[in-house]
């Protein structure tokens, strides 16, 4: 793990990633999703108070008229202007209108958490950096099944992909 991180609120995006009340309710590891929701909402709070998009995601099950319950967004979770995506799929890009809403405000750089750390977050900041996004993973805002799974992502591959960050060091700075 680096520094403190600056970023440019106008160019940077927190993606939230499957931060519903079935998800955080799951046994995980090296955290409880509680944990992951409080620091998840901090964050978020840090973002919007920078003037910087938050995306929150949740999953749909396809083919499914009724969803499971505790299917929606976390209580407390979203804000006003957030961008909800929902996706069908592990990431959130594909078949979605994620992408191109960023596009249109501008976003290059895209701050991740959410559960599961080797899963859909993983899966979503893959397709990102594809997409020509720079990348920061927010270790302390992620948690998998187990803590072997969110180790293998956090310390092998997501610092080939980006740069991995706790919440207290991300800061804002004018671009």
């Amino acid at each position: 793990m680096t520094g403190p991180l600056a970023l440019d609120p106008a160019r940077s995006a927190l993606v939230l990633v499957d931060l519903m009340d079935r998800i955080v309710a799951l046994p995980l590891e090296p955290r409880k999703g509680t944990e992951v929701l409080t620091t998840a909402e901090e964050l978020a709070n840090t973002f919007r108070e920078a003037g910087a998009p938050v995306v929150l995601v949740r999953v749909e099950r396809p083919g499914v008229a009724d969803q499971p319950p505790g299917s929606g967004l976390a209580s407390g979770l979203a804000g006003r202007g957030d961008i909800e995506i929902v996706k069908r799929t592990i990431g959130a890009f594909q078949g979605t209108e994620l992408d191109a809403r960023l596009r249109r405000l501008g976003v290059t750089t895209l701050a991740f958490g959410g559960i599961a750390t080797n899963l859909g977050v993983e899966s979503t900041a893959r397709a990102a950096l594809d997409l020509g996004y720079d990348l920061v993973f927010v270790e302390d805002a992620m948690a998998a099944f187990t803590a072997a799974e969110h180790e293998a992502s956090t310390r092998l591959d997501f610092p080939r992909l980006g740069t991995v960050v706790t919440a207290d060091q991300v800061r804002f700075v004018a671009g």
